[in-house]
């Protein structure tokens, strides 16, 4: 008895150290995750702002140094007067050609002048020594043939130009309507370039307009990208970080339960027992505790199927070779009597074999049955009621009184199975009838705990012979079918005891044997008595 408390200890240690911590709060895994993918996409994130920011900062700074050389140049030609024509002025372009070669326009920038109908009058392009564009391709060689042209090129260059036209002419238009306008656009080369635009007045008289470009917005933009990379390196490396985490605490244990898996369904081992991962407080951790945990009870049960066949092939054998016997002894009886005794051990033989056939099947089927049985509310006071009612209006020829007595108040509900435990109780009263003498009894009764847990308790009590001490826990194994002296041979199969606790623990409850003794005399047994322990319903977690 000792030994199989320590051992039941052992297990509950072992089932506590393996469960999986629930944790209300989050994944473990999953908040490193995420917040290692947050971080890579803040960083980036939080660059891009930082950079558009400067981008827009750096084009409006460009815009107001524009702004301020135009107001400057268009101020210039208005208060300087070159213009012609009378009652009406007008710019005279050889003067503004002139003024626009004499005066500095800074390198990369592009001055042009148009008139009140927008009109070009001069080009900082055109007066100046410096030639824009790129160099020419170098000449081919003599009688090198000339490539065809590329039409849908100079369509393409043909729309552009005129796309370009457009939005300075519509720039120039603005601007003499609504005043100075700044922007980013297209010129006619097909680059981005800063541009302003502000109306040229003599006193009062709107003269045309001064436009002044700034080709190096693209150089702005590389700047910006190459300020970027900074910040999509870091988030590259924190990516390639969490990657590398990803890798090392979830997929390559993964892989690793994986092996171990694919090597229990190739038994070569029996369970799996990684006892790094099982220290984990993680995701990963939980899954090898699991996987321990039901290896080891897949275990557990191979085990337990192994001893039940060896078991059963055991039992089994006893009345096939029984009856091999009689059958072969049979032809060799010559006396009617001696034949008939055979026939008879032959037909208990058969009846046996029967019975524990019949009981195999069952005990075999409990596990499936209890899986497939959705647990509800069960009344244990009309489950007793109803199962002795069924003994008492049916009884048998020599049964033994059964007493039914419920000594607790309340509600006796519980959250079970009403078919395995009725199967309970009948067993437990079977085998309580089977040891009582004819002038005995069974008495079941229904009460409480005494030891303040709430519990209910069911007993089974007969006044049969009582149990030797020494197999108050032997009794509840598989086969085992001790029985005193007078008890018909074979009338068991020993299965009923055990079908009794493996329903029991199922429902998280407890069975346990003990002998009634006399108040007077403790040393003498008055019989045996079968307790159940059950949760109540309301005291269920």
């Amino acid at each position: 008895m000792a030994t199989d408390t320590a051992k039941a200890e052992t297990e509950d240690g072992r089932e506590a150290r393996t469960r999986p911590r629930f944790r209300p709060v989050g994944s473990r895994l999953g908040a490193l995750i995420l917040a290692l993918n947050l971080l890579s996409l803040l960083i980036l994130f939080v660059g891009a702002l930082a950079l558009n920011e400067w981008r827009r900062g750096l084009i409006e700074a460009r815009q107001e140094s524009l702004m301020a050389q135009a107001e400057l140049m268009s101020n210039v030609l208005g208060e300087l007067g070159i213009t012609t024509g009378v009652p009406t002025p007008a710019l005279d372009e050889y003067e503004t050609a002139r003024w626009l070669r004499d005066n500095f326009v800074p390198v990369g920038q592009r001055a042009r002048v148009f008139d009140r109908d927008g009109l070009p009058v001069a080009d900082s392009y055109m007066v100046t020594e410096a030639i824009p564009g790129a160099p020419l391709d170098p000449a081919l060689p003599a009688a090198t043939p000339v490539p065809e042209p590329d039409l849908e090129a100079e369509v393409e260059e043909d729309r552009r130009l005129e796309q370009a036209r457009l939005e300075l002419a519509t720039e120039i238009e603005t601007a003499l309507t609504e005043g100075p306008q700044a922007g980013v656009r297209r010129d006619e080369s097909g680059n981005r370039v800063i541009s302003v635009s502000l109306p040229i007045r003599h006193v009062r008289q709107e003269l045309g307009v001064l436009t002044l470009e700034a080709a190096d917005v693209d150089e702005i933009l590389a700047a910006q990208r190459a300020a970027l990379m900074p910040f999509a390196i870091v988030a590259l490396v924190v990516s390639l970080f969490s990657s590398l985490l990803l890798h090392l605490f979830v997929a390559r244990p993964v892989m690793r339960l994986s092996a171990a898996a694919d090597s229990v369904r190739l038994q070569q081992t029996r369970a799996i027992s990684m006892p790094d991962l099982e220290e984990r407080r993680d995701e990963i951790g939980d899954l090898a505790r699991s996987l321990e945990t039901m290896t080891r009870a897949l275990s557990d049960r191979m085990e337990t199927i192994e001893r039940f066949a060896a078991d059963v092939s055991h039992e089994i054998k006893n009345p096939l070779t029984s009856i091999r016997s009689a059958l072969e002894t049979l032809p060799l009886v010559k006396a009617e009597a001696q034949r008939e005794k055979l026939t008879a051990l032959l037909q208990q033989d058969v009846r046996r074999l029967d019975r524990l056939i019949t009981d195999i099947s069952n005990a075999s089927r409990l596990d499936a049955e209890l899986a497939r049985d959705r647990p509800r509310t069960v009344d244990l006071t009309a489950l007793l009621s109803d199962i002795v009612d069924v003994y008492q209006t049916s009884p048998k020829p020599g049964d033994v009184p059964l007493h039914l007595s419920i000594n607790t108040p309340g509600p006796t509900r519980i959250v079970g199975r009403d078919g395995p435990l009725g199967q309970v109780i009948r067993n437990l009263i079977d085998n309580a009838r089977s040891f009582s003498p004819p002038d005995g009894s069974v008495r079941l009764t229904l009460d409480r705990a005494p030891d303040g847990s709430q519990d209910i308790r069911i007993r089974v009590e007969d006044d049969g012979p009582g149990i030797p001490v020494e197999n108050l826990e032997t009794v509840f194994q598989r086969f085992y079918t001790s029985r005193p002296k007078g008890t018909q041979f074979g009338s068991n199969s020993g299965l009923g005891l055990s079908i009794v606790r493996q329903i029991i623990e199922a429902h998280g409850g407890r069975v346990w044997a003990e002998n009634i003794t006399d108040p007077d005399d403790p040393d003498h047994i008055t019989g045996a008595r079968f307790v159940l322990a059950l949760t109540p319903l309301h005291t269920r977690p």
